[in-house]
């Protein structure tokens, strides 16, 4: 899905959802998301990681290496994980979102499915080329969480 908001500090960006179905409720997927050990399970751009004691998160990016610091900021009530990312941990940018959605149930406890939404920002700065590889990532990485959730599988102990 490609939609341009904006917000009060900066023109129209371009955004990219990815969105999956998973066996699993709502509650453990929303975990899973915001736990930063989980992410180089799942995520490319930070593969590799160290977590401080603060909760930033250093890792590298499995295309080219690059180094890229993130700190995740859970909101479970509203099923929101925020992922502030950059090359300096001083200046996190909130351009990565992951929203969990209830899939109707009688009630929120009764759900054994649940969906995930990725969604990313489009920075400036970002080139087509960078724009279009990070929307097929996103699409492969929600495909490998669903499956990483619904198996149990974690390739880092083989």
């Amino acid at each position: 899905c490609r939609v341009c908001i904006m917000t009060s500090h900066e023109k129209a960006a371009e955004t990219d959802t990815a969105r999956i179905r998973v066996d699993c409720s709502a509650q453990r997927l929303f975990a899973f998301m915001a736990d930063p050990a989980n992410l180089d399970l799942w995520s490319f751009g930070t593969w590799r990681t160290d977590i401080a004691d603060d909760g930033l998160v250093h890792g590298r990016s499995i295309f080219d290496g690059a180094s890229i610091y993130l700190r995740i900021v859970a909101d479970a009530e509203n099923g929101i994980v925020d992922f502030h990312i950059g090359p300096d941990p001083g200046q996190l940018v909130r351009r990565i979102f992951a929203n969990v959605l209830l899939v109707d149930a009688p009630d929120s406890y009764s759900s054994d499915q649940a969906d995930l939404l990725l969604i990313a920002l489009r920075t400036e700065g970002m080139d087509e080329d960078r724009w279009d590889g990070l929307k097929v990532s996103h699409a492969f990485e929600v495909r490998l969480i669903k499956r990483l959730i619904e198996s149990g599988f974690d390739h880092r102990r083989m």
